[in-house]
């Protein structure tokens, strides 16, 4: 599932009928989001009492190509920086370091096992643990 798929699953929930975050993820994992951790995730950014999302999905979904693409930059950060990901995802192909490189020189790489994309959601203590870890060194 894409993140326009995710944007896509999210407008489907008919929020008339969802009284707590239990039946919104129901509705998520009947549109295709089966992981419940993302179906957690997803379902923070309701707000119950005014049966609505607090994301303008409609913006998200018309604005992702910029999300996801790259801006060209000229800046350097030269601290170190790091570049965390999740085994499961390509979301930092080892194609793109020299990229990254050039702009934070002193980057590094890490990837914690089993994660996708969401690794803060899907291995949150994990992600936390590795997090303060790095800037503990």
């Amino acid at each position: 599932h894409d993140q326009v798929g995710f944007i896509h699953a999210m407008k489907k929930v008919d929020l008339s009928r969802v009284e707590k975050r239990s039946d919104a993820s129901q509705q998520l994992a009947e549109a295709g989001v089966e992981d419940k951790t993302l179906q957690s995730f997803f379902t923070q950014s309701l707000d119950l009492k005014q049966k609505r999302w607090k994301l303008n999905l409609e913006t998200l979904e018309a604005e992702m190509p910029k999300v996801l693409g790259f801006p060209e930059i000229s800046g350097q950060f030269d601290r170190p920086t790091l570049f965390l990901s999740g085994s499961e995802s390509d979301y930092v192909k080892p194609e793109y370091r020299p990229k990254i490189r050039s702009l934070f020189p002193k980057a590094g790489f890490l990837k914690m096992n089993g994660a996708g994309h969401w690794l803060h959601a899907e291995k949150t203590a994990e992600f936390i643990t590795t997090i303060r870890a790095w800037l503990n060194r």
